[in-house]
């Protein structure tokens, strides 16, 4: 990119993010649920990705209920300070509850779920959410809720090339849907959502039919190594955990994503701007 005098602006600084694969155990094996994200949107439009988003300054509320590994330990695992760490893990709880009602949340002190999150008083809430007229901490402590960051293992950390005028720095966890809850369609950035095994997502990729950034490519990739759900449970993250920065090649036969291990995904349609 160059300025209006030629010059080389600086890339872009990016924003931290959090997305979450939910995984279920269907008939045709392992699932993950999908969405995809409406053409016209400022950043992946008609991409198909997970539920996810930037992080909300007020994710980093200390007053939010918290069990499970202390933000310290998310920190150890990415790679990043005890705040940042706090902030992504209710970011990934928030996104994943706004973009597909479900919950990862419990009564404080116990191990139990919330088991049910689908009547008119939970929407009005994630409404509430959406709109940023209610945190995560004031929703949780208002229902004597805890956060279960137990439920979420992490599972990869990549960073948009300097390149893009549009940058996120994104953690990538993974979460088995809490029994009794149920994905839903209920996200206004998504014109289509549900669940696929891993290889039908990524064979709809290959054909053009299911377009997705390089992140989405190779984490369906890692996803379809497991069987069921306690297989991506014990086995998470698939890697030691580092930030992965794409480049992009084109040849005479397709456009390549290649990341730094020299792994090369193809790209079956343009990268949107």
């Amino acid at each position: 990119m160059t300025g209006g005098a030629g010059e080389d602006l600086p890339p872009a600084t990016p924003k931290a993010a959090a997305t979450v694969l939910l995984v279920r155990d269907g008939a045709a094996g392992l699932e993950v649920y999908l969405l995809r994200r409406t053409r016209g949107m400022p950043f992946a439009g008609g991409m198909t990705a997970y539920p996810g988003g930037g992080v909300d300054p007020r994710d980093g509320d200390t007053a939010v209920a918290w069990a499970g590994p202390s933000p310290a330990e998310w920190g150890a695992a990415f790679g990043c300070d005890e705040r940042v760490a706090r902030e992504l893990v209710c970011a990934a709880v928030r996104e994943t509850f706004e973009e597909s009602g479900v919950l990862l949340a419990g009564p404080a002190g116990t191990d139990a779920v919330v088991p049910d999150v689908t009547g008119d008083d939970w929407e009005e809430a994630r409404q509430a959410l959406l709109r940023r007229d209610l945190s995560l901490a004031e929703m949780l402590t208002a229902r004597g809720l805890e956060l279960r960051s137990d439920l979420l293992r992490p599972y990869a950390h990549w960073i948009a090339p300097e390149s893009e005028p549009r940058r996120y720095d994104t953690r990538f966890f993974v979460a088995a849907v809490p029994v009794g809850q149920e994905a839903r369609h209920v996200s206004g950035e998504a014109d289509q959502a549900g669940w696929m095994t891993p290889a039908a997502a990524l064979a709809e990729a290959s054909s053009g039919l299911r377009p997705m950034l390089p992140p989405t490519l190779h984490t369906l990739g890692q996803l379809g190594r497991y069987t069921d759900v306690a297989d991506v449970l014990a086995h998470t993250p698939p890697e030691p955990i580092h930030p992965i920065t794409p480049r992009f090649e084109k040849d005479a036969e397709a456009r390549w994503a290649v990341l730094p291990d020299g792994t090369r995904l193809r790209l079956a349609m343009p990268l949107p701007s």
